[in-house]
C-alpha cells in the first residue's frame, strides 16, 4: 500500500485532496451531506462504535449522484448539445438522469428488461429517455456504447472515470467531518467507483492529520470479481452468479478503480445471501432503514463477523432503492436465515385429528402459525398418509429447535423445507 505523508498530493492513481474539496463546491449543489447515524446494536455486535453513513437517504436514492453530477458538469458546452448516455439496472441510471435534467442536457440511458418497476419509473420521471435492452446489465452496456458511437453522445461510465470517482469521493470527506475519530470506514464494491473515491479522500485526510484509517470492501460472494483481480495483479473478467444485490453485481473491476484499490484498500471480504438478508432486516428493526441489499453489505460484513474491532467504524449504506415485491421476499428469507422463520413438512395418518394435534402441540411450543396446507399429494407419500406443510414464527435458534423437537417428542418426523 502507498504510503502517505501529510500531503495534499496523491502517489497513486486517484483524485488529490484538492481535487476533491473542489468538487464537494460542486456536488453539493444537488447532493445532500446525508445523516450519520449511531447504532447501539451494531456496537455490540462488533465491540466497538458504529456508525451508519445513510446514503439511503440521499436524493434519487444513492450516492450515485455525485459522481454523475460531477463528470456532467464538466463537459463542454459542444458535449452539452450532444446529450449523454449511460447504462445501468438503476442507481446510476437515476444520478445521470437527475444530473442531466439539472443541467438542461438530453439524456438516453439503457437499462435491462427486467429492471425492477420502481427504478424504471424515477429514470423516466428525472426526464430521461429510456430504452430496455437485454437480460443482464452487460446487453445495456453495450447498446450504450453502441449508442454514443452512432450519435456522439457522451457515455457517462458507472465507476470507471476520475471525475466519477472525484465526486463519490466527497462522501468520504462528509465521513470524516460527521465522524473525525474514525479508524475503519466499510464500503460496498461492486465496479469500485465509489470505495476507490472514498479511499482517496480518507486516506489523504487522515495522512494530514498524521494518523492511519483502515478502508475495507465488501463484495456479495457471487459476484466478487475484486479478490481474484488483486490476486492475479490486474482486473479479471469472472462469471457472477445470480445475487440480490444486483446493484454491486459486476464481472469485472474498472481499470482506474483497479489501481486505486490495489495501493488504498486494506482488504475485501465478502458477504452471502444469507448474509445481506440478515443485514437488510437488522436495518429495518433496528435502524428503521431502508436499504437495498447493495446498500446493505457494509452491515452484512460486520453481523458475519467479517470486520474486526478498532475503534469507530463507519459503514456506508450506499443505497436504498429497492422493489416492495422484492422487499417482502428479502424479509421473509431475512427470518429464516435468523432462524425466526421455519417452514416444516409431516407426513400424518390421514384419520380425524391429526392436523387439530398439529396445532395444539405448536400452540403449546409458542409458536405462530403463518400459513397451512393438508394435501394427500404430496411426493413419497403412502396410502393411508396424507402431508402437512406449515409454516410458523420462532424467536431464534433456541425457540426453533424446540419446536422441532416437540413435534418429535410426540412421535412426528418433521422435515424442514430450506427452499
Amino acid at each position: 500500500m502507498a504510503t502517505l505523508t501529510g500531503t495534499t498530493r496523491t502517489p497513486f492513481a486517484g483524485p488529490t485532496l484538492d481535487e476533491i474539496e473542489a468538487a464537494r463546491d460542486v456536488v453539493s449543489r444537488v447532493a445532500e451531506h446525508t445523516p450519520m447515524e449511531t447504532s447501539r446494536y451494531l456496537a455490540e455486535v462488533l465491540g466497538s462504535p458504529v456508525h451508519l453513513k445513510c446514503e439511503n437517504l440521499q436524493r434519487t436514492g444513492s450516492y450515485k449522484i455525485r459522481g454523475a453530477y460531477n463528470r456532467l458538469v464538466k463537459l463542454t458546452p459542444e458535449e452539452r448539445a450532444r446529450g449523454v448516455v449511460a447504462a445501468s439496472a438503476g442507481n446510476h441510471a437515476q444520478g445521470v438522469a437527475f444530473a442531466a435534467r439539472d443541467l438542461g442536457i438530453a439524456a438516453t440511458i439503457f437499462m435491462p428488461r427486467g429492471v425492477a418497476i420502481p427504478k424504471l419509473a424515477a429514470t423516466r420521471a428525472y426526464g430521461a429517455d429510456v430504452v430496455l435492452r437485454g437480460d443482464t446489465v452487460e446487453e445495456p452496456l453495450r447498446a450504450a456504447a453502441e449508442f454514443a458511437a452512432e450519435t456522439g453522445a457522451v457515455l457517462i461510465p458507472p465507476f470507471d472515470h476520475k471525475d466519477i470517482v472525484t465526486g463519490q469521493a466527497t462522501l468520504g470527506l462528509e465521513i470524516l467531518d460527521d465522524v473525525p475519530d474514525a479508524t475503519t470506514v466499510v464500503v460496498p464494491i461492486g465496479g469500485g467507483g465509489l470505495i476507490s473515491g472514498v479511499a482517496c479522500a480518507v486516506k489523504l485526510r487522515a495522512a494530514q492529520e498524521g494518523r492511519e484509517i483502515r478502508v475495507i470492501g465488501v463484495q456479495a460472494a457471487n459476484a466478487a470479481a475484486y479478490p481474484p483481480s488483486l490476486a492475479a495483479g490486474e482486473p479479471t473478467e469472472i462469471s457472477t452468479v445470480a445475487t440480490i444485490a444486483d446493484g454491486i453485481a459486476v464481472s469485472k473491476p474498472g481499470v482506474l478503480n483497479f489501481e486505486i484499490i490495489r495501493d488504498t484498500v486494506d482488504e475485501i471480504v465478502t458477504v452471502t445471501e444469507d448474509d445481506i438478508a440478515r443485514a437488510m432486516l437488522v436495518l429495518l428493526e433496528r435502524a428503521k432503514m431502508v436499504v437495498e441489499p447493495a446498500g446493505a453489505v457494509s452491515v452484512a460484513a460486520i453481523l458475519a463477523g467479517k470486520i474486526a474491532p478498532t475503534g469507530p467504524t463507519v459503514a456506508i449504506l450506499s443505497g436504498g432503492n429497492i422493489d416492495p415485491l422484492l422487499m417482502q421476499r428479502v424479509i421473509g428469507h431475512g427470518l429464516a436465515a435468523s432462524d425466526r422463520y421455519l417452514k416444516l413438512k409431516i407426513a400424518l395418518p390421514d384419520r380425524p385429528g391429526q392436523l387439530a394435534r398439529i396445532a395444539e402441540l405448536l400452540a403449546e411450543a409458542n409458536a405462530n402459525v403463518v400459513e397451512v396446507l393438508h394435501t394427500r399429494h404430496g411426493h413419497d407419500l403412502q396410502l393411508s398418509q396424507v402431508e402437512l406443510d406449515v409454516s410458523v414464527e420462532t424467536r431464534g435458534s433456541e425457540h426453533r429447535q424446540l419446536v422441532i423437537e416437540a413435534l418429535r417428542t410426540a412421535g412426528y418426523d418433521p422435515v424442514v423445507d430450506y427452499e
